[in-house]
């Protein structure tokens, strides 16, 4: 019975330790508020992103509900890997993140994920350059960006499925 015990906590531990193993990068890079909030929040939108009437501005010209589309629960987890972004070494693992902004008008969408609608303190938005040389992502209000790796293919198939699933569906054009 101990002996089942040990062998319970001991797999549980590993698993722990795998997972914090997947996920230590992302979590530096989003803060664990964040990276909560990108797994968990009950209210997730997709925002198509153009230029603002500021210098440096961004506007949204169209707002989706996502919440319950298909996919988003395995697109929430491929955001909090750290296997799916290129680091600023090179490598998928290692390295901080590159600190230099782009410009406003190289965002082509955000993922806003919230705890209520009303409730603005409670977000997460993530925008997202879909460059077929340096795609990123960028959380809004932190420092930093990382480049996307392998999630940016299957990010930019999910939005663009996504979107022809609606009435009148955007054609984003990135």
């Amino acid at each position: 019975m101990v002996g089942l015990v040990l062998l319970g906590l001991t797999a549980a531990a590993t698993g722990i330790w795998f997972q914090w193993q997947q996920t230590r990068r992302c979590l530096d890079f989003y803060g664990p508020v964040a990276a909560r909030r990108i797994s968990k929040a009950p209210l997730v939108e997709l925002l198509l992103l153009r230029p603002g009437t500021g210098v440096g501005r961004m506007a949204a010209h169209t707002r989706v509900d996502v919440s319950q589309a298909l996919g988003l629960i395995h697109l929430r987890r491929g955001l909090v890997e750290d296997a799916n972004f290129v680091w600023a070494d090179g490598e998928a693992t290692a390295g901080p993140p590159p600190a230099a902004r782009l410009p406003a008008a190289a965002w082509d969408v955000a993922l806003v994920f919230s705890e209520s609608a009303a409730e603005a303190a409670g977000r997460t938005t993530l925008v997202i350059d879909f460059d077929r040389q340096e795609g990123a992502l960028a959380t809004v209000g932190q420092p930093g960006r990382i480049r996307l790796g392998r999630i940016g293919t299957g990010l930019e198939k999910w939005i663009n499925s996504t979107l022809s699933q609606l009435p009148n569906p955007e054609k984003p054009g990135f």
